[in-house]
């Protein structure tokens, strides 16, 4: 799992032989966009969400995400495991009831990252996923309504001061992207390698790029 830039079965009743709900989260944010709809920001659920999750992360378009050629259980057990720690936390977008996209956040001072910028007090990670436009195409105006509740979200509700982002160097659309939302590109970099037990993450050539609170949202 390498970019966490650009995913949800919703719950369903099985019975066997008494009806069990699987599990359900409640949203961390809700949002109304106008022309959009409702955005909600919930947990995500590895198991139940790594269908349609395992769709997206291993499209072509997703390969700077690093989980092309993965199985579905193969996501599952990732997510599972970012499920068990505090400072790594993937959560499921979706506008009304539809799943739009997958969003991860975490603790700088606890990623690799931080060997390669200077981390600030309140400052946090963030790594985006858009879903596949569907067959009528991309509505105008929806990524950039996306990242503006992303950006609700962890500077307002989680009161952060600071987004930091790492796509690939060679993603180009998701560093412009970035860029016309209010980001300032910092420096490209080389995230190192992590082999440990539990999951690989493989080097990579990032661009680093900030968003300062007072930025998307001046006093």
């Amino acid at each position: 799992m390498s970019e966490l830039s650009e995913l949800s079965e919703l719950s369903e009743l099985s019975e066997s032989p008494a009806v069990v709900s699987r599990p359900v989260r409640e949203p961390v944010h809700e949002q109304a966009v106008d022309g959009l709809g409702t955005v909600r920001i919930r947990p995500l659920v590895p198991h139940t969400d790594a269908g349609i999750v395992h769709g997206w992360v291993t499209e072509e378009r997703a390969a700077f995400w690093g989980m092309n050629g993965l199985t579905r259980d193969q996501v599952a057990e990732i997510y599972a495991h970012m499920d068990t720690l505090d400072t790594h936390h993937a959560f499921l977008v979706l506008r009304d009831a539809d799943p739009v996209a997958l969003l991860q956040t975490y603790e700088p001072e606890a990623d690799r990252v931080s060997a390669c910028y200077d981390v600030r007090p309140g400052d946090i990670g963030v790594h985006l996923l858009l879903a596949p436009a569907g067959a009528g195409g991309g509505r105008p105006g929806w990524t950039a309504a996306l990242l503006t509740v992303m950006t609700s979200y962890v500077f307002l509700t989680l009161d952060r001061q600071r987004v930091v982002v790492d796509p690939d160097v060679r993603n180009e659309k998701a560093i412009d992207r970035f860029l016309k939302q209010g980001f300032t590109a910092g420096p490209a970099v080389v995230l190192p390698e992590v082999d440990l037990p539990e999951v690989y993450i493989p080097r990579k050539d990032a661009q680093l790029a900030f968003l300062d609170r007072g930025v998307a949202f001046p006093a």
